[in-house]
């Protein structure tokens, strides 16, 4: 059974749990490292739970096996798809489907156009994000300072 949740602050220690797996599994897959991660306090994991923006975890037969958010961003028009992750235990079952339609849900009920980023090679989630009806928008950039990986902007589109 396959339950996308939001979290809250209540839920920082699991939404930490979660984004620490994925940092490990996938170190070239997200903007932040690991060891960047392990140092924030808990306050700040508390903190990012509150707000305007949204965290969701993906539950697999109760048990945390994806996560990713929804950052609005400062264009009234624009929410960002953040961080997505799926434990590659629970990877060919859908869940990454679902999570990603979760998320975009989430985006547009708030009057966004979902925007993402998705780091080059990563092709199983590119090929996930055009089957959903996301595009290019010819914007690239470094996935972060030092890292010779770049990550393409892309945009939903539907129509």
């Amino acid at each position: 059974m396959i339950e996308i949740v939001e979290a809250g602050p209540e839920d920082w220690a699991l939404v930490r749990d979660v984004r620490l797996r994925a940092l490990a599994d996938s170190p070239e897959a997200f903007g932040t490292n690991l060891p960047s991660a392990q140092a924030l306090p808990e306050q700040e994991w508390r903190d990012r739970l509150s707000g305007p923006h949204a965290t969701f975890l993906a539950m697999v037969d109760g048990h945390p096996a994806g996560m990713g958010g929804v950052l609005l961003a400062d264009d009234p028009d624009v929410a960002w798809i953040w961080g997505m992750w799926t434990d590659p235990a629970v990877r060919g079952r859908g869940v990454g489907r679902r999570f990603l339609e979760a998320l975009v849900d989430w985006a547009t009920a708030a009057g966004r156009t979902p925007y993402l980023h998705v780091t080059e090679g990563n092709d199983g989630a590119r090929a996930l994000y055009v089957s959903c009806g996301f595009v290019p928008t010819g914007v690239r950039r470094p996935l972060r300072e030092g890292s010779p990986l770049q990550v393409e902007e892309m945009a939903l589109t539907r129509g």
